[in-house]
């Protein structure tokens, strides 16, 4: 069984999250969810993104670096739209990553400064027509890895809801989100 590193979405450590996290814990795996947000949470994207931009998003990083500094490094970092920044930067950064489980979001492999880890497996998961996935460069970012590293896998899926696999927004997809879980479980098994 794997150990996770899952991270919040800007809206916070939502119930929808830590469900999330329960499911994987369900399954036999070690998931741990660091708050970022140090207890906030937010009833819309705008206002977490309004306090992600007051706080800096460096900062955001900077906490969830500091969340993993005492868990295992042989982790699978895993994160929700924002909480992909500092699971993607740990991906690429941090000796002993597994794999990584990127939901809602693909950050540039360059903006880190370090190459996509050869041998270190991922999923990409976002909707087809999400609008912060697709026009702010995530999709165009995330097809680039999954061409060059032959071990990261993207799923799109019909949609244009952005934080689609929170079960406490009214973003909620059921249908999308249960497959994710599914292909999510099965990536966790394999690299276990």
């Amino acid at each position: 069984m794997a150990d996770v590193i899952l991270f919040h979405h800007a809206q916070g450590l939502t119930s929808g999250v830590q469900e999330f996290a329960d499911r994987l814990r369900a399954a036999g795996h070690s998931v741990h969810v660091p708050d970022l947000y140090e207890g906030q949470t937010f009833g819309t994207l705008e206002e977490g993104v309004s306090y992600a931009d007051r706080v800096g998003f460096q900062t955001i990083a900077e906490r969830g670096e500091a969340a993993a500094r005492d868990l295992p490094a042989a982790a699978v970092y895993a994160g929700f739209s924002l909480g992909v920044l500092p699971a993607q930067l740990l991906t690429q950064t941090r000796p002993g990553a597994r794999g990584a489980l990127l939901v809602h979001s693909f950050v540039p492999v360059s903006v880190f400064e370090s190459p996509w880890p050869a041998g270190v497996p991922a999923q990409i998961h976002a909707m087809d027509a999400d609008r912060f996935f697709v026009e702010e460069g995530d999709l165009e970012a995330a097809r680039e890895v999954a061409e060059m590293a032959g071990d990261v896998q993207l799923f799109l899926y019909p949609g244009d809801r952005h934080l689609f696999a929170d079960s406490s927004l009214t973003s909620y997809d059921e249908a999308a989100a249960k497959l994710l879980l599914e292909r999510a479980l099965g990536f966790l098994a394999a690299v276990g």
